[in-house]
């Protein structure tokens, strides 16, 4: 018979590992972690936003069930049998505070953070997905499929066939912000992983109205922040985030920076998430406001 599958069984795999693999670390000569405590959403299957954002991001989007069943063929799923695992990764107090006196690069915590918090966390999805399953739950990481990949959205442009930050907000650990980036109880400054499953857990509520609604600039025309901390004008408040400019500048110009300031490899930025009302909390301003569920 398989454990019974329980949140907080699923959060004690997570916990373990963050807490115990010496690959959660920033490898500074310390034994300073990579990421803060980590944080769970959940969702199922059938929650009718996973088909609507394949209607509206494109066909070469993966709804749970396509991805699991093309694992699993042998164990096809209902989306209704599937539950998504969505976990947060904060950035340490200690990465945000040198990130935010940076103005045109990455700091090397961040770069590092990047690099060797992102290795990590593609450990983590595997070892949460492997356990899961070595307990009788078929489950995968579709970010770690051989095939997950970039293509381009006719609506969106540059578009991934899985993205966790949409998975975590159906999961209901975030809204988006103008940058784009899931603004989460922990703020924006965070990494975001993601398991399907084949079991049944209860979904997370949805805490939020909409899904810009703890944005500032989108919930109440203010802020605006992120913008001045572009260095590069890929965020505006007329266009929002321009994902071409920014993935010009980090490929070409912030990733060659810290590989050859830090020794770091990836693609670092990510100054448009620190210095700003959202990065390591939901503006205070909106935790005041009632909120409403998130409709479907």
């Amino acid at each position: 018979m398989p454990k019974p599958a329980t949140p907080a069984w699923v959060e004690g795999i997570v916990h373990d590992f963050w807490s115990t693999s010496p690959a959660n670390s920033l490898y500074r000569d310390t034994d300073e972690k990579a990421w803060d405590v980590p944080i769970f959403g959940y969702s199922r299957g059938d929650d009718p936003y996973y088909r609507r954002f394949k209607e509206e991001i494109g066909p070469f989007y993966w709804t749970p069930e396509e991805i699991f069943n093309r694992t699993f063929p042998g164990q096809a799923a209902r989306p209704e049998e599937l539950t998504i695992i969505c976990y947060v990764l904060p950035q340490t107090a200690a990465t945000r505070r040198d990130q935010r006196r940076e103005e045109t690069f990455p700091s090397e915590r961040w770069a590092r953070s990047r690099w060797r918090g992102e290795m990590f966390n593609c450990d983590l999805r595997l070892h949460l997905a492997e356990t899961i399953s070595g307990a009788g739950y078929p489950a995968m990481a579709p970010e770690r499929d051989p095939e997950f990949d970039y293509r381009r959205s006719e609506r969106f442009g540059i578009a991934s066939n899985w993205s966790e930050r949409h998975a975590a907000f159906i999961s209901g650990l975030g809204t988006f912000g103008l940058s784009d980036g899931l603004i989460t109880p922990h703020g924006k400054a965070v990494r975001i992983g993601s398991v399907v499953a084949k079991m049944s857990l209860p979904p997370t509520p949805r805490p939020y109205p909409n899904h810009q609604a703890w944005c500032l600039y989108y919930a109440r025309n203010t802020c605006g922040a992120c913008v001045l901390r572009c260095p590069v004008d890929a965020i505006t408040t007329g266009g929002g985030h321009d994902k071409d400019t920014c993935r010009d500048y980090v490929k070409d110009k912030a990733a060659k920076y810290a590989t050859e300031h830090y020794g770091t490899g990836a693609t670092p930025c990510g100054l448009c998430q620190v210095r700003i009302p959202c990065e390591s909390r939901i503006p205070a301003e909106l935790l005041a406001k009632e909120n409403k569920p998130c409709p479907t």
